[in-house]
């Protein structure tokens, strides 16, 4: 488990002075990595693969995360090696009941505070990232929502879509800050000078698979030193808002 470490006053919060856009990834990272719609999506993906291959739950759930390995997105494999409609992929696996999502007051007071653009960065859907922010009650908050039609179905890591993401909303990547639960979806940012907020589970877990965590120093952190680490993002964005407010004496 990772400990988050004070946010500091001084060197970090420096790095985030010249920030003017903020960009959030959207499934285990806005809302908590122990919530239960990640999972719901992940069994309709399942579903969905049993279906269009006739085969059984587990073969289906094999075939799922190797895709997820090898193509980045398991609709990115199953694209490639099947030739689906990816609008309807995307709309039967986003149809899930997302009422067990608590609406989120603390961080959308967080995100409010920021001064500059907010954006959705995902390898969702926006109907998915609309009714999701909606639920956490945190929808009114954001400029621009930016999925994975809008990057051509290249889904993060993709440089291409890094790119076509800031040519689309013109950022300046050294005046913005990337958060995201999957650190290798961190490496083109930090590489084109964004600010980089890994955000893990707190002490309530998640329902990753061992290969899909991140570990410090480990084999899922892939070199990039990322200019924190936490675990709560409301807590690290309201401290970092208020640093950032305070006067330099």
């Amino acid at each position: 488990m990772h400990h988050e470490s004070p946010l500091p006053s001084g060197a970090l919060v420096a790095r985030f002075q010249a920030v003017e856009t903020w960009i959030f990834d959207l499934d285990n990272t806005l809302y908590p990595p122990h919530s239960d719609l990640w999972p719901k999506v992940d069994q309709k993906i399942t579903h969905y693969i049993g279906d269009l291959l006739g085969v059984d739950g587990l073969t289906a759930r094999a075939i799922q995360k190797y895709y997820y390995q090898i193509h980045g997105t398991t609709l990115n494999g199953l694209m490639k090696e099947h030739r689906i409609d990816p609008h309807s992929f995307l709309d039967f696996v986003h149809d899930i009941d997302r009422s067990s999502l608590a609406p989120d007051a603390r961080l959308g007071g967080a995100i409010e505070a920021l001064p500059g653009r907010k954006f959705i960065f995902t390898n969702g859907s926006v109907r998915h990232a609309e009714e999701t922010l909606r639920q956490l009650g945190v929808d009114r908050h954001f400029h621009g929502i930016f999925d994975i039609v809008a990057g051509d179905f290249n889904p993060k890591p993709a440089r291409r879509t890094y790119e076509r993401f800031l040519d689309r909303y013109g950022i300046a990547p050294v005046s913005a800050a990337m958060f995201e639960d999957i650190p290798r979806n961190l490496e083109v940012p930090a590489e084109l000078g964004m600010r980089t907020v890994l955000v893990v589970p707190g002490e309530a877990g998640d329902h990753k698979e061992d290969w899909e965590r991140y570990v410090e120093d480990g084999p899922g952190a892939l070199g990039i030193r990322f200019d924190h680490v936490t675990a709560d993002l409301p807590h690290f964005l309201d401290g970092l808002q208020a640093a950032l407010a305070t006067p330099i004496a």
